[in-house]
């Protein structure tokens, strides 16, 4: 069955889920900005209990069952999440999927430290012009806010500007897998183009015609599909 822990991070805690299996081998899931680990992460950590490995998923503070406010969910933020959830987990090698926003936390973690053996990503941000229309929005008017509830403003950016996808893209050793739908309007499929170019190691992109940044169900079963296929390759 599978255990639920509360992560402590500077002062919060982390709501996270550990499925486990008899492996000495980890997945660990990057939900998006948005999102939480809930829905199909759920499916995603329960296939990879069946493929023989351990698997995370978890909230980002500000988002789901995290303490924690959804205004100070920086990119550094959520890095320094993944990583307790990591330590926490007494994890020392895992394999990184991390979808739309939280590719790039995983990206950037992969890049920076050594217990990430490789990355695969559903519809990543790379590229910080993915965010540009909010940060536009947020130069005027101070801040953005979704239709949900959810703000961000100056200190969201300013921690972006921090996070340059061609600074960190030479340090990125590890396998990456980058799938995207073709019909993506909130991440351009270009982007990931433009990424793969960029890295300077084994690189898989597969993009899905007709699919926009969320995947239909059926797109959902032949991203995982794609992964454990890919993992077990590498």
């Amino acid at each position: 069955m599978p255990t639920h822990h509360r992560v402590p991070v500077d002062g919060d805690a982390v709501a996270a889920v550990h499925h486990e299996a008899e492996s000495e081998d980890w997945l660990v899931f990057c939900h998006g900005f948005r999102s939480d680990k809930s829905g199909s992460y759920e499916g995603r950590c329960e296939r990879a209990v069946e493929e023989g490995y351990n698997a995370v998923r978890f909230d980002f503070r500000g988002c789901g069952e995290s303490d924690g406010s959804f205004r100070d969910a920086t990119l550094s933020a959520r890095i320094a999440d993944l990583r307790a959830v990591a330590d926490h987990f007494g994890i020392e090698s895992a394999a990184l999927v991390g979808s739309s926003f939280g590719g790039k936390v995983a990206v950037h973690v992969a890049a920076a430290d050594d217990w990430p053996t490789a990355v695969a990503t559903r519809a990543p941000v790379t590229y910080n012009r993915a965010f540009e229309g909010y940060r536009r929005d947020v130069e005027r008017d101070g801040e953005y806010c979704f239709d949900t509830g959810e703000c961000v403003d100056e200190g969201f950016f300013a921690d972006l500007a921090d996070y340059d996808f061609d600074s960190v893209a030479a340090d990125l050793d590890v396998p990456v897998a980058i799938v995207h739908g073709r019909a993506d309007d909130s991440v351009s499929v270009a982007d990931s183009f433009a990424a793969a170019q960029a890295l300077d190691t084994d690189v898989l992109l597969q993009t899905y015609a007709g699919e926009g940044h969320l995947f239909s169900r059926g797109a959902e079963a032949r991203f995982r599909d794609l992964v454990f296929e890919w993992l077990a390759r590498r």
